[in-house]
């Protein structure tokens, strides 16, 4: 592939990436909820209770500021802190029934949107973007 075919794949996959994300964003069920929290949300709805240490780590960023957004969680009644079983310096934070149904509703919502677009597509073109969804998959870094 030439340099000039690079760069031209390199911006039509990054604006149709930003594309697909606005779209999908627009389907959240409660726009209350900053992304960061939905973020925050769903890491505990995949890995189960985290420390704050953990999840901060999980989510990319300082702990200084996820302690702000399981306040906000918790505020919110989505999220709750325990006591560490075996480290009372720590806490555990997990999703409460509440956060649970949220993020259930909210990535239901998301889903079925993209599950439209999906029906729309052939058997050929859905098995190009399960490819590609696992090849975006390793370039995001994970290695699921």
């Amino acid at each position: 592939m030439s340099e000039s075919a690079e760069r031209a794949l390199t911006s039509r996959l990054r604006l149709a990436v930003v594309r697909l994300n606005r779209r999908l964003r627009a389907q959240r069920t409660n726009s209350s909820v900053t992304l960061t929290q939905i973020s925050a949300l769903s890491c505990l709805h995949k890995c189960g209770p985290l420390t704050p240490g953990e999840l901060a780590a999980k989510e990319g960023v300082q702990p200084p500021s996820m302690t702000r957004v399981i306040a906000a969680l918790e505020e919110l009644g989505y999220a709750s802190r325990s006591p560490h079983p075996s480290d009372g310096r720590q806490a555990i934070v997990a999703l409460t029934d509440d956060g649970r149904a949220y993020i259930e509703a909210d990535i239901s919502a998301r889903e079925a949107w993209l599950d439209k677009r999906l029906a729309e597509l052939d058997d050929e073109d859905r098995a190009v973007l399960a490819r590609a969804a696992d090849i975006i998959d390793r370039m995001a870094g994970n290695q699921n």
